[in-house]
C-alpha cells in the first residue's frame, strides 16, 4: 500500500468545487473590518473573530510596525533558547495582571497553547475530562498527553459530567477542560455547576477563553468574570487572534503551574517564539481593551440585536447565549453549502461548518459579529439572510 494512496483518491473537495458551492479558502483582496473585498465585490464580513474590530485600529498597526523596525520580522528561535524578547515578558506580565492570575505564558498560536499546556500537565494514569464540543486544539492536547485517560461528557451537560466523575479513581489526578464560549454553538459553559462538580471530586479546572476574552464580563476577561468565578478557575487559556487583533496564545494560572509548563511544554520549547509585530500588536490591543470598555458594551448590544433579529425571522440559532457567535442550523451538508454560496453571491460572507467541525447532521452557517459593525451593515445583512433563507426554505 502506498501511504499517498488516500491522497490520490481524495476527490470530495473537487466534487464540491465542480458544483460551484465550495466554501473554503476564499481569498480577500482588501479588508476594512466589517466590509471586505472578495471575488471582486464589496462583501459584509460576518465570518471573522475580530470581535472588537481592533485589527484595523491605527494604534495597533503602529505598535506592530514599530516593533518590526526595532526587533526585525522574526525572533529566529524558540522562547526556551534564544527567542525570548523583553516584549514577550512585558505581555506575559500584563496578561497575568489582566486575568487576575499570578503568571502567564505566551505561545506562538492559540492552538499551540492548548496543545502545549494540556500535554505538559497530564500524563500516565491522569484523567482528562472534556466537553464533547471542545475545540480541536484541546483534542490535540489530549492526544499528545501520553498515557492520560480521556473521558468525554455530553455538551454542557453537567449531569453527564458528574456521572463520569463518580466513576473515576479518586486517587488519580483529574483535569476538567471546557471551552468558555463554544466556537460553533455560541453558547457559554455552565461554569457554576462545573466548578461545584470539580470541587466535589477534587479536580482542577481549565477553561479555554479563546472566544470569551474581550467579549464577556464587564472588563472582557471571559466566562470566569461573567459568572463571578475567576478565582475558582485554575488555568485559563486565551488567544490573540480574536479580540487581541494579533496571532498567538497564552495560558495563565498560578506561578508554580506556569513555571512547570514553561519548562515542559514541547509546543513551546521546540517552536519559534511569537514574532515581534504580533507581540506588540497584542500588547496594544490589551491596553485598548482596558482603557475602552465601551467596545465590549457595543459588541454585546450588537450580539443581542442580532440574536433577537435572527430568531424573530425564524432561524434556528440553537442555544447561542447572546455571544457574538450565532449559528444558523441548516443540518444538511449540501444544503448548507448551497445556502452559503447564495449568501456569498449576495455580498455576505459567513462560514459553512460541516462535520467534523460539528457533529453529524448538525451542519450550520456560523455568523459572528464585531463591535465595529454599523447599523447599516447589520440591517443589510438581515435583509440578505431573510431573503435567501425564505428562498431556500430554511425559514
Amino acid at each position: 500500500m502506498d501511504i499517498f494512496g488516500k491522497c490520490m483518491n481524495f476527490n470530495k473537495a473537487h466534487e464540491v468545487i465542480e458544483m460551484g458551492i465550495y466554501p473554503y479558502f476564499q481569498p480577500l483582496s482588501a479588508n476594512d473590518g466589517p466590509r471586505v473585498e472578495m471575488n471582486g465585490q464589496e462583501t459584509i464580513m460576518l465570518g471573522s473573530n475580530n470581535y472588537l474590530g481592533l485589527t484595523h485600529d491605527p494604534r495597533v498597526i503602529k505598535a506592530a510596525l514599530n516593533a518590526t523596525k526595532k526587533y526585525g520580522t522574526s525572533c529566529s528561535g524558540s522562547r526556551f533558547m534564544n527567542g525570548t524578547l523583553d516584549l514577550h515578558l512585558e505581555l506575559e506580565d500584563k496578561l497575568a495582571k489582566f486575568m487576575k492570575k499570578e503568571a502567564a505564558l505566551i505561545f506562538s498560536t492559540g492552538f499551540l497553547a492548548n496543545l502545549g499546556a494540556i500535554s505538559a500537565l497530564a500524563g500516565k494514569d491522569d484523567y482528562i475530562i472534556i466537553d464533547k464540543a471542545d475545540h480541536a486544539s484541546i483534542y490535540a492536547g489530549i492526544q499528545a498527553a501520553f498515557g492520560a485517560i480521556v473521558k468525554r461528557y455530553k455538551h454542557n451537560d453537567m449531569e453527564d459530567l458528574e456521572k463520569i466523575m463518580k466513576s473515576l479513581d479518586p486517587e488519580k489526578g483529574k483535569l476538567i477542560i471546557s471551552d468558555g464560549v463554544f466556537s460553533m454553538e455560541g453558547d457559554i459553559v455552565n461554569l457554576p455547576e462545573l466548578i461545584k462538580i470539580a470541587q466535589k471530586y477534587n479536580a482542577r479546572v481549565y477553561i479555554d477563553e479563546a472566544h470569551g476574552l474581550g467579549v464577556l464580563g464587564e472588563h472582557g476577561r471571559g466566562v470566569g468574570e461573567y459568572w463571578g468565578l475567576e478565582d475558582k478557575v485554575d488555568l485559563v487559556m486565551g488567544t490573540f487572534s480574536k479580540s487581541l487583533a494579533s496571532m498567538g496564545g497564552f495560558v495563565a494560572g498560578s506561578r508554580k503551574v506556569i513555571d512547570y509548563i514553561k519548562h515542559s511544554a514541547r509546543a513551546l520549547i521546540f517552536t519559534a517564539a511569537p514574532f515581534p509585530a504580533a507581540t506588540a500588536a497584542a500588547l496594544k490591543a490589551l491596553e485598548i481593551i482596558e482603557q475602552e470598555p465601551e467596545r465590549i458594551k457595543k459588541l454585546n448590544e450588537i450580539s443581542r440585536f442580532m440574536h433577537h433579529s435572527l430568531k424573530d425571522i425564524g432561524f434556528d440559532i440553537g442555544k447561542s447565549n447572546h455571544t457574538p457567535i450565532i449559528p444558523l442550523y441548516i443540518y444538511d451538508d449540501i444544503k448548507t453549502m448551497y445556502f452559503w454560496k447564495q449568501l456569498f453571491n449576495a455580498g455576505l460572507f459567513t462560514n459553512a461548518v460541516l462535520p467534523p467541525g460539528v457533529p453529524p447532521k448538525q451542519s450550520l452557517i456560523r455568523t459572528s459579529y464585531m463591535a465595529t459593525h454599523t447599523k447599516e451593515d447589520l440591517n443589510q445583512a438581515i435583509e440578505i439572510l431573510e431573503k435567501i433563507g425564505k428562498k431556500n426554505g430554511v425559514i
